[in-house]
């Protein structure tokens, strides 16, 4: 079909799907195939009566279409409404529940079926909905707006799988009063919560005042919006706006009535107490799925500046949080069965393999990355982590496919940087490329690019110390590799941070200090092949020639292959650092060539 023949037309879309059907129907086949004939049938009767027409059928699914956009949402109010009248002495656990997303939007027609993004729309605010309940999209809102009655909660704008934007978001209210907060819900108490999207998603409860002094409680809310600001910083989290978490402020909820009220997996909470001229403030992070505790952490401050408290509180709960969240989501994907994998699992999986830092981990995170960007081409940072893995494995392992690998990492981080360029990890993931490529001024743009759009983000802070290391400007790099250790002292990272640190110290020529810091790298999680090699040549210039040649044999035994020319070709440090370390190295015994 040419693009000129191609119909589109603007028009309200309805989509109705039922809420737990394969659930219903195992419990009970034929009863429940029943229940969806009849609910089937009532809708379709709604939706010719009111001027709409019925597209097609998807097994438990009904996708419709209206000129008139009240219409629409009548219909699927009033279609909801007979739904719970019919059903209403079916015991709720055998109930069957359509949910309904309504959204205006263009669409393609063609062979009397409709196509597109406003189809998408509506399919993505049908799983919003609750179970017997309406979403509309924001475009709907403002065209019904005053003309039914009924009411609207505003659930802010909704991230949502395989549409690029936001969507803007109600929730309808048909007795016109909006409940205390809003979200999907799950379709069964002891389910866990439902995530609006793929993205693990946390709600920022106001943080208590327990000072009982009135005036702290302005304080206290302004811990928590800042929190919820700087968290959205982190686009692999999904933050619920501080709307729907402040309905909450003065009461005691149950957290994990929280999280499927609002449809998050993790809540942090929080206190605020003065006493005399010093502050406490507290904050909890909680899986609310399992209601266990992931962090704790309790900071004492003076209050000479309470504005200088707030922000130097608030970077160091939002930057301890996201990690934190990270490593219990890809122990999340690694506990689910291989057939259930999607491609948020299947990223989390290559992350867990990236993090080992071995040469077979680091193959296995390029398959699993690699995966993804087939399975969801338009997932940004997982074209930015297959480059880096690439990159990565090219830097420690040295294999003989690493023009190769480089030259894929180059065009895999150009493809995640195209897909979202407001991406912290796709900035610095092309920055890291650059580097390794010689285009240090590039490099280190991109990266303090990334660092602008969130400051709290240790790895940008961690890549821009590794970019000016790659430079040659060491001075300049300890400041930053100390403020990536700060924002995140357990990293899984941080023996790479005190190692590119020690890296700077030896090209300064302050050769003790750096022995001290390649020595706490390499007592470390996951000692790289870079911190023994670093170890050997400090020793080496420390005179201290025994245990230079045994950190040698450790770095041998951690890659058989390592030679003084591969070094040279593939230098970490500015070219006088690297000159000195290779230097090093052979006097400690490593070959000028790899026979292996």
């Amino acid at each position: 079909m040419s693009d000129d023949s191609i119909i589109r037309k603007l028009t309200a879309i309805l989509y109705a799907d039922v809420a737990g059907y394969s659930r219903l129907t195992g419990a009970n086949e034929v009863g429940t195939h029943r229940q969806l004939s009849a609910g089937l049938d009532l809708i379709s009767g709604a939706i010719e009566e009111t001027g709409g027409r019925v597209v097609h059928y998807a097994g438990d699914a009904v996708l419709a279409e209206f000129a008139s956009v009240v219409a629409a949402v009548e219909t699927a109010v009033g279609a909801q409404k007979a739904l719970a009248e019919e059903h209403a002495d079916t015991p709720a656990e055998a109930r069957l529940q359509f949910r309904i997303g309504v959204n205006l939007g263009e669409v393609i027609v063609d062979r009397d079926d409709i196509y597109g993004d406003g189809v998408n729309v509506a399919a993505r605010l049908e799983s919003l909905a609750d179970p017997g309940g309406v979403c509309v999209s924001g475009a709907v809102f403002d065209q019904v707006k005053g003309k039914l009655e009924i009411g609207f909660q505003d659930m802010g704008p909704q991230a949502v799988k395989n549409i690029a934007e936001p969507v803007r978001t109600y929730k309808v209210t048909p007795e016109g009063a909006a409940p205390a907060a809003a979200s999907p819900v799950t379709e069964t108490l002891g389910a866990g919560p439902k995530p609006v999207t793929d993205k693990p998603s946390i709600a920022v409860l106001p943080f208590d005042n327990l000072s009982g002094d009135p005036e702290q409680a302005y304080f206290a809310d302004g811990i928590t919006e800042d929190i919820i600001t700087g968290l959205s910083r982190f686009r692999a989290l999904f933050v619920i706006a501080r709307n729907s978490t402040f309905a909450y402020k003065g009461t005691s909820p149950d957290v994990r009535e929280v999280a499927r009220d609002l449809g998050v997996r993790y809540i942090l909470e929080g206190s605020v107490r003065r006493g005399g001229e010093r502050i406490r403030i507290t904050g909890q992070l909680i899986d609310a799925e399992t209601g266990n505790h992931l962090w704790a952490e309790r900071y004492d401050r003076e209050m000479a500046d309470i504005f200088a408290v707030q922000d130097e509180v608030t970077e160091a709960i939002v930057a301890a949080i996201a990690p934190e969240i990270d490593d219990v989501e890809r122990k999340r994907a690694e506990r689910k069965p291989p057939d259930s994998l999607e491609a948020w699992d299947i990223y989390q999986r290559g992350l867990a393999a990236y993090h080992a830092s071995t040469e077979e981990g680091f193959k296995s995170a390029i398959e699993q990355f690699d995966r993804v960007n087939e399975i969801d081409p338009t997932f940004a940072p997982a074209f930015a982590m297959t480059a880096n893995a690439r990159a990565r494995y090219a830097l420690h392992f040295m294999p003989d496919s690493r023009s190769e690998l480089l030259n894929q990492a180059r065009e895999k981080a150009h493809k995640g940087l195209t897909l979202d360029p407001k991406d912290p990890t796709c900035l610095w993931t092309d920055g890291r490329v650059h580097s390794m490529f010689g285009l240090h001024d590039v490099a280190i743009s991109k990266i303090e690019e990334a660092i602008g759009l969130n400051p709290n983000d240790a790895m940008s802070h961690h890549f821009l110390g590794w970019a000016l290391s790659f430079a040659g400007r060491s001075v300049d790099v300890i400041p930053h590799i100390d403020h990536a250790m700060r924002l995140s002292p357990r990293d899984i990272f941080l023996t790479g941070m005190m190692t590119i640190r020690a890296v700077a110290l030896f090209d300064l020529e302050r050769y003790e200090e750096a022995f001290e810091w390649v020595q706490r790298a390499r007592l470390g999680p996951n000692p790289r092949t870079m911190t023994h090699s670093v170890l050997t040549a400090v020793l080496s210039k420390l005179g201290r020639e025994e245990e230079a040649r045994t950190a040698l044999d450790d770095l041998l035994a951690h890659a058989p292959e390592m030679s003084c020319a591969k070094y040279r070709e593939n230098p970490f440090a500015g070219p006088e650092a690297m000159a000195r370390l290779v230097e090093g190295l052979r006097e400690a015994g490593l070959p000028e060539t790899s026979d292996v």
